[in-house]
């Protein structure tokens, strides 16, 4: 029996051994896929804001530029988690001094969702919803949603692939890039002010 048991810990170990190492070859083939290249955007997209109104938008010639694509797969509220891009938005905003716009392009498959969502967690930043999924069709995108966000330069090519929101690594890189390694992670130097007290100890006398 305990050799049994024995046997089928090691099959257990060395299948998940070997997914870990077919979960990493994917990962590096992404990675080295995607560096450098460049995403080509459609001809007169339309953005809109809340997902409702037609908003006047167009690509600036920024440094940077963050596109998050978001396909139909899913659950689209796991996987936007949309407070948490605001909280990185207004990060990237004060480290940037807004320069370095974020690019939301939906493919939903409930247009109402999306308005909901941005509704609920008030991003009022223009977005574009590519119902024909033009976009995508002309870069085909990993279909891991893990790699559907991209950091791109001014001339639209990849300098980092991943989400910021959901990986912490990928966030640091992030903004070291867009600041030129000036940011420093957990420091809290970049939203917070530090405020030193010197005295520490008051006496109000007695108290009755």
């Amino acid at each position: 029996m305990r050799r049994i048991l024995i046997f089928h810990i090691a099959i257990v170990a060395a299948f998940l051994y070997s997914c870990q190492n077919k979960q990493k070859k994917e990962i590096t083939q992404i990675v080295k896929e995607w560096q450098g290249k460049e995403i080509v955007f459609p001809e007169k997209m339309i953005f809109t804001q809340f997902g409702q109104d037609t908003v006047p938008y167009s690509l600036s010639e920024s440094p940077y530029k963050i596109v998050m694509y978001v396909d139909s797969v899913g659950c689209t509220s796991c996987k936007l988690q949309l407070h948490k891009w605001k909280e990185f938005i207004t990060e990237l905003d004060s480290l940037s001094r807004g320069t370095v716009p974020v690019l939301f392009i939906f493919h939903p498959k409930d247009k109402r969702e999306i308005s909901y969502l941005l509704k609920r967690d008030d991003i009022d930043i223009p977005v574009c919803i590519d119902e024909k999924d033009r976009i995508n069709a002309l870069n085909r995108f990993p279909e891991n949603q893990s790699f559907q966000c991209f950091l791109i330069d001014k001339d639209n090519k990849v300098v980092y692939i991943g989400n910021p929101v959901h990986n912490p690594r990928i966030r640091v890189m992030y903004l070291r890039q867009v600041t030129e390694n000036r940011y420093v992670a957990d420091s809290g130097l970049s939203r917070n002010t530090r405020i030193r007290i010197e005295h520490t100890d008051f006496d109000l006398g007695k108290l009755k």
